[in-house]
């Protein structure tokens, strides 16, 4: 990307002198071909006819056209609102339109769906006792029970706890293993009116009664062991393995008090404060969920769903309700299954099961099982949890064929389930799988920080309506208040939604990608890192089995990646081979300090990655070379100041600056201990030139503190400086050839009327010849780039077309390929010439012009200029008159002479210094979300959208300027930067804009 700044706002408000006028024509400009960028983005305004016109300039690598049309778009509505409101704040005004907020509130949310919103969960269970009474319903390795059987044992149990006192939304704990004790505990507690709460035996004790004693149950179910396990408690306990309340009635009991609004649960999840917070949802909000499922994706009374899933978590009570709300069978796997996927595997095939849920860790274990066979077998696979990579839906695609495969996203806040996926091949390699679409009468909307809608491809915190939306936190009103707030965007008064912490964005056909915590966001040295990138990129690579990246401090303010990694099967992984990988495709600032190679990782009882577990690297993570004793009298110092910098225990003679972990500040910090201790001066990029140990050393042992020589004007007959804009075009130049075409100029008019040729030629000789810059090119001499002028009788080189034989149609597609060929055909800086152009003639009264420039000799004030004199000397010469233009004072050459004698030594350290100041802290890259990863290298592809801004508009910009003290420059800033921090979510925003009228 473009150092410093990577957008761009030029207004063009010259007084007058851009317009060109030629006698007996008429001029009309030409749309020239748009097809380079120097920058993302860069927005060009000009004054015209009241209004501003003008364009917005994207990077092709980066953006897609689409997108940077609706930036426009974005762009007009904030600045209306601006005109609009001058009191609110600024990040408060809308971004949308009518239409595109319709679209992001109403469109992508309409899922409105009947359900049967006023049955309880346990009365669809009735419906289909009352169906398939002798249907198998649950299976586990102990026995099993049929529809029939299930439904008389959580009757007598309901019974039971309605003797104990149990009314709606009282809360009746159970603690016991998965079992059939544990599906007829469920129904019970639910037919009884009561709301289950699950406690997972595996907790430690301590964790167990502490839910307990949060959750105040009237009652608790137990399983043998696991009264052991809790000890002598207040609440009245039953044992579901001992007899008491097998006597109770069979029928289905009435509670007439209950209604779809009461709690069905309460589970725990964990909690910031070190406690877990128990969240207590409806029969209403779980009866939608697994409606829709069951509607959406067509379950059948033959199929056989796994339970697989702790007790404790919501998934477990979506597979465990599902199939027996709907007829189907249920089977649960063993806690010893569950836990090694070749066990689980196993089950699934043995028993047939067609319906499962997985983390996507589990699913990843699953794909690398050795002498796996490809199963053509059609099974419904649910992924959520974490996030789902493009490569495990290839392996798992090419392993499981026939299975259909979903990406589900929600939390126990929103009745498990928000959105779903419907896997594909489509997502791009390397990516993760976006998180879909609302599920029926859900709404997702993505918020910025003050509560506005953001656009399409913009970052915002994921927040969810509609039925599922959970009551709240147990005990914790104010954590409630903060999570479950008002729905402004509903048309019930009453209706809630819950803000989830979690970050994503619209995608244009109305699925929303998963982006990460905005609690956890990663931000290193000024970069804003999305790790889940970063571990695809690593999945990608073919030894790699998994991939987790982690931010460790390695010291105070030292904030480095480090990436987690298991191998395939016989695979060993060196570092240096996985940053060279990564190197392809990620930035440098992207690319792990160290890489840690573990056996397996490290899991949480839910089978989950513990992040906590995962140990320091030690110096072997770092991409040593293989270890030769440093040399010579430079080279240990140097090692010794490697090793204080990176924190490591040696350094050897061949090793990589960048890949033991240095990055672009600890360079700098290099570069001033080799002033200090070595007193020599080695510039930044030398460190980046020579980053091996042998290598800098080289370049310290060359090194001298030199004075820069004066610099004075020069004749012509002497070498002629190039100015500071110059050198750094030629530089650009040098170092990058395909951005060439990037810093052309180029332009195109279309001519109506009687065209005097031989008064045009003439008047581009004579433009030419009065100006040396446009005679100029740039050599090398004595290795430093000079400009060597042509002789004024070069003239100028106007190619012809003659295509007055093509109908209008090929005269059409001839000009635009003859303007795009002129517009990127590229210049020689050494050779010159750096203008050029072409005259097409279409009839005897129409021709077009096309005229290219490079940006190192003419720039968008120059080009007024030239056009002013143009049609001066054309007037003239069409007449028969002699030049009528004074002859110029200065040459731009005079002037490149003074800059370079006036800005050097204190004056520019001065200027230097001014800068490092003003942007210190300031960020490396503007983060802005982008329709493509950014590529290594860039390739200086753009397109061009264009923007106009009307006269009303304009004016109320001007109006707005001056009530605040303000140029119309001024407020058209202030409008783009904030675009472009919501955009991107950075508070600090660095833009370019160029300055006309030189000092000189």
């Amino acid at each position: 990307h473009s150092p410093i700044f990577q957008v761009m706002l030029a207004l063009n408000n010259t007084p007058g002198g851009g317009e060109l006028s030629l006698p007996e024509l008429s001029l009309e400009p030409l749309q020239t071909p748009h097809t380079t960028a120097q920058f993302d983005l860069s927005l060009s305004l000009v004054e015209a006819k009241g209004g501003l016109l003008g364009s917005l300039e994207y990077a092709s690598d980066l953006f897609e056209r689409a997108t940077i049309d609706r930036m426009a778009g974005h762009l007009q509505v904030l600045l209306e609102g601006m005109v609009a409101d001058d009191q609110q704040p600024v990040g408060k005004l809308p971004l949308l339109s009518c239409a595109q907020r319709r679209q992001v509130l109403e469109t992508f949310n309409d899922t409105a769906a009947a359900y049967p919103a006023d049955k309880l969960l346990h009365q669809l269970f009735e419906e289909r006792v009352a169906q398939h009474p002798d249907a198998l319903a649950v299976v586990d390795e102990a026995g099993s029970l049929t529809y029939g059987e299930l439904n008389v044992r959580a009757n007598r149990l309901a019974h039971y706890l309605i003797g104990l006192g149990v009314q709606p939304d009282d809360r009746v704990a159970i603690c016991v293993q998965r079992s059939l004790e544990m599906v007829v505990g469920l129904l019970g507690i639910l037919k009884a009116g009561g709301a289950y709460v699950p406690l997972d035996p595996g907790y430690p004790p301590e964790r167990l009664r502490y839910m307990l004693e949060d959750s105040a149950p009237v009652g608790l179910l137990l399983q043998g062991e696991t009264r052991m396990l809790l000890g002598e408690l207040a609440v009245p306990m039953l044992d579901l393995q001992e007899g008491d309340w097998e006597v109770e009635a069979e029928h289905n009991p009435v509670v007439p008090t209950i209604k779809p609004q009461h709690l069905a649960y309460v589970l725990y999840t964990s909690g910031s404060s070190g406690k877990p917070k128990g969240v207590g949802g409806s029969h209403q909000g779980m009866v939608n969920r697994l409606y829709w499922m069951h509607s959406t994706f067509d379950g059948q009374r033959f199929e056989k769903y796994a339970q697989k899933t702790s007790i404790s978590f919501l998934d477990s009570l979506s597979e465990t309700l599902t199939p027996l709300l709907f007829g189907a069978q249920l089977y649960i796997v063993s806690p010893l299954a569950s836990m090694d996927p070749v066990k689980l595997w196993q089950a699934v095939t043995e028993h047939q099961l067609t319906r499962l849920v997985l983390v996507p860790s589990l699913l990843e274990e699953l794909s690398r099982m050795e002498n796996r066979q490809v199963s053509q077998e059609k099974r419904l696979i649910v992924c959520s949890g974490e996030v789902f990579s493009s490569s495990l839906l290839a392996r798992t695609r090419a392993w499981l064929p026939s299975a259909t495969i979903l990406n589900f996203y929600g939390s126990s806040e929103v009745a498990a389930d928000s959105t779903f996926y419907l896997c594909d091949s489509a997502v791009q390699a390397g990516h993760s799988l976006p998180i879909g679409r609302p599920i029926s009468n859900t709404q997702i909307y993505l918020l910025d920080a003050y509560g506005q809608p953001v656009p399409i491809g913009v970052i915002g915190e994921i927040h969810i309506g509609g039925v599922g939306v959970a009551r709240g936190y147990l005990n914790l009103p104010e954590l409630t208040a903060e999570r479950f707030v008002e729905d402004p965007f509903s048309a019930e008064p009453t209706a809630r939604m819950y803000r989830s912490g979690d970050l994503g964005r619209w995608l244009a056909d109305g699925n929303i990608e998963y982006l990460g915590r905005n609690d956890d966001q990663v931000k290193i040295r000024g970069f804003r890192i999305e790790l889940g990138e970063i571990e695809s990129q690593l999945s990608e690579c073919p030894w790699v089995r998994e991939a987790v990246v982690l931010v460790r401090e390695h010291s105070p303010g030292d904030k480095r990646l480090v990436a987690y990694l298991t191998a395939q099967e016989g695979a060993v992984l060196s570092a240096a081979q996985l940053r060279e990988q990564l190197s392809q495709g990620l930035a440098d600032y992207m690319i792990p300090s160290a890489f840690v190679t573990l056996a397996r990782f490290p899991l949480t009882p839910s089978g989950k990655l513990d992040r906590r577990a995962l140990p320091a690297p030690e110096d072997d993570a770092y991409a040593s070379r293989g270890y030769e004793t440093p040399t010579g009298e430079v080279e240990p110092a140097l090692a010794e100041i490697w090793r204080a910098l990176l924190g490591l225990e040696r350094v050897g003679r061949h090793d990589h600056f960048f890949e033991l972990g240095g990055h672009s500040l600890l360079a700098v910090q290099l570069v001033s201990r080799l002033r200090r201790q070595f007193g020599v001066d080695v510039a930044l990029r030398d460190v980046f030139a020579e980053p091996t140990l042998q290598g800098l050393a080289r370049q310290v042992t060359n090194a001298r503190l030199t004075a820069q020589p004066p610099l004075t004007p020069v004749d012509r007959n002497l070498p002629l400086p190039l100015s500071w804009s110059q050198q750094r075009l030629w530089f650009l130049d040098q170092l990058d050839r395909a951005a060439g075409a990037a810093y052309h100029i180029a332009a195109g008019l279309r001519l109506r009327g009687q065209l005097n040729r031989d008064a045009l030629q003439a008047t581009l000789d004579r433009i030419v010849a009065r100006h040396e810059i446009l005679r100029t090119h740039f050599v090398l001499h004595k290795g430093q780039a000079i400009q060597l002028i042509a002789p004024a009788a070069q003239g100028f080189a106007l190619a012809t077309h003659d295509l007055r034989s093509l109908g209008s149609t090929a005269q059409h597609e001839a000009v635009e390929r003859l303007a795009r060929e002129e517009s990127v055909a590229p210049f020689d800086l050494s050779s010159g010439p750096l203008i050029r152009g072409r005259l097409v003639q279409l009839s005897e009264t129409e021709h077009v012009l096309l005229v290219t420039q490079h940006h190192i000799v003419s720039d968008g004030w120059s080009t007024g200029v030239l056009l002013q004199e143009i049609g001066t000397l054309y007037r003239a010469f069409s007449q028969g008159l002699a030049d009528p233009l004074p002859a110029l004072a200065f040459q731009y050459v005079d002037y490149a002479a003074w800059q370079r004698e006036w800005l050097q030594g204190e004056t520019l350290q001065t200027q230097v210094d001014f800068w490092r100041q003003h942007l210190s802290g300031a960020p490396a890259l503007l983060e802005l979300p982008t329709d493509h990863r950014r590529p290594p290298l860039r390739s200086y592809a753009g397109g061009r959208v264009s923007l106009a801004l009307g006269p009303a508009l304009t004016a109320g910009l001007r109006q707005l300027g001056q009530r605040h003290g303000a140029t119309l420059f001024m407020t058209l800033l202030a409008g783009w930067s904030s675009l472009l921090s919501r955009f991107s979510g950075q508070d600090d925003v660095v833009i370019g804009t160029p300055v006309a009228n030189r000092p000189r």
